[in-house]
């Protein structure tokens, strides 16, 4: 007997009748992780176990360290919310700027909290929950350069290209500043080129120079100079919207709780950044 496949409309039970050997089939398909929107069921909201992604070469906010564990400002804030929608079991993996949106559409990892700017594009691959924090951009710089005083100062100076960021076109496109590029695969590498002389500058948000500074302050210091903001969000998979509005009330008891505060102060309190210590405005999930 010939089974023909259903129209997409056809209930469920219509579907088992009519093609008995196709349902260990339609059950497979809809546990996958990643398929259409994640409402409901498929809701990061009231899981069990949640998987955060997390950058690993980002000192002060995402580092991994020799034995494998991961810490950090954006760890902590991410072991908090994953707690607070309800996981009793929160793990970590490491992310990059390039591959964030695919392993969120994979199932790779469930929340991705990695200096995760919410811009326009990115919101159409995405559900940003948040902000969590409004980091500024700034320029980070060899301690012994005092030529480079301003965002202008950029032009014709070798800048720090990481792959991924947005940070490049705020200064590029956004203001047409016009530096000399030199690319490079993250912005650990990108400092590790600064304080070999290879390049003039770093700029990308306060928080990640922050980090990189303060292991650095011999060396490297932060101009001082913010000339943008950089709304970091929780990133989810797209349609996520139970989970977003989860995570926004989260991040919301965190601030009121004083918890927010002193995160920030543990992990940004001794570099001289003015740090924001209130509830930012969320962008609304959708």
């Amino acid at each position: 007997m010939r089974c023909a496949l259903p129209r997409p409309h056809r209930p469920a039970a219509r579907i088992a009748a009519a093609c008995p050997l196709l349902v260990p089939l339609l059950v497979l398909v809809l546990v996958l992780p990643g398929c259409g929107t994640a409402t409901g069921s498929d809701s990061i909201a009231g899981r069990d176990a949640l998987v955060v992604g997390v950058k690993a070469d980002q000192p002060g906010l995402g580092l991994r360290g020799p034995d494998g564990t991961f810490s950090g400002f954006e760890v902590e804030v991410g072991r908090y919310i994953a707690r607070r929608v309800g996981a009793a079991r929160v793990g970590f993996r490491a992310v990059t700027s390039e591959n964030r949106e695919r392993m969120l559409e994979e199932g790779q990892v469930d929340l991705v909290l990695a200096s995760y700017s919410i811009t326009a594009d990115r919101s159409r691959q995405v559900t940003f929950g948040g902000p969590y924090y409004v980091a500024h951009q700034d320029i980070m710089v060899r301690r012994s350069d005092t030529a480079i005083r301003t965002i202008r100062d950029l032009t014709g100076r070798r800048m720090c290209q990481a792959a991924g960021s947005v940070s490049t076109e705020r200064v590029v496109e956004g203001l047409g500043v016009r530096p000399r590029l030199v690319p490079a695969p993250s912005y650990a590498a990108c400092v590790d080129r600064l304080l070999s002389g290879d390049l003039d500058a770093v700029s990308t948000g306060d928080l990640v120079l922050a980090g990189f500074a303060a292991r650095a302050r011999a060396s490297l210091r932060i101009v001082n100079a913010p000339f943008t903001e950089e709304r970091y969000g929780v990133g989810l998979r797209k349609g996520d919207l139970d989970g977003c509005e989860a995570v926004n009330t989260a991040i919301t008891q965190m601030y009121q709780s004083g918890e927010a505060a002193r995160l920030l102060r543990v992990w940004f309190g001794s570099t001289g950044l003015k740090l924001t210590e209130s509830v930012p405005e969320f962008e609304g999930c959708s």
